[in-house]
């Protein structure tokens, strides 16, 4: 068993520091967000991707849903988010998940019949115009 490493408080107050010769020979963190996430963890944001609950999650993968909601939970610490939406897009956005992970429902954007008018306002078939914002 080795001996506990020394340390001094931290001359700006951040709380204690590592020897410089100590440091140097811990094991340094990867910088990038991509090589913290685990498989299990890249599963369950899969999953959450795809609208699943942790409960569906939990049974798909074969674990309990407190292991799921731990798994969630870390990926959100790890990618630096706060929620499932987020956790998605950002592992989109990372590479983590590709858009072929997204599984799009049969029907899906198809199912009001909606176009624009002559003065770009979205018009349903019904006759009345829908507010909308953006373009």
């Amino acid at each position: 068993m080795t001996a506990p490493t020394q340390v001094s408080p931290s001359p700006l107050g951040g709380g204690p520091t590592v020897s410089p010769h100590r440091a140097r020979t811990l094991p340094r963190r990867p910088k990038q967000a991509r090589t913290y996430i685990t498989a299990r963890e890249l599963d369950v944001l899969r999953h959450a991707a795809n609208g699943a609950t942790n409960q569906n999650i939990a049974h798909h993968l074969g674990i309990g849903v407190e292991a799921v909601a731990s798994r969630m939970q870390s990926a959100f610490r790890k990618l630096r988010v706060g929620d499932r939406a987020q956790a998605v897009a950002v592992a989109l956005r990372l590479g983590l998940l590709d858009l072929s992970d997204v599984v799009v429902p049969d029907g899906a954007n198809q199912g009001a019949d909606t176009q624009r008018d002559d003065r770009g306002r979205w018009v349903s078939s019904l006759g009345g115009v829908e507010t909308r914002t953006g373009q």
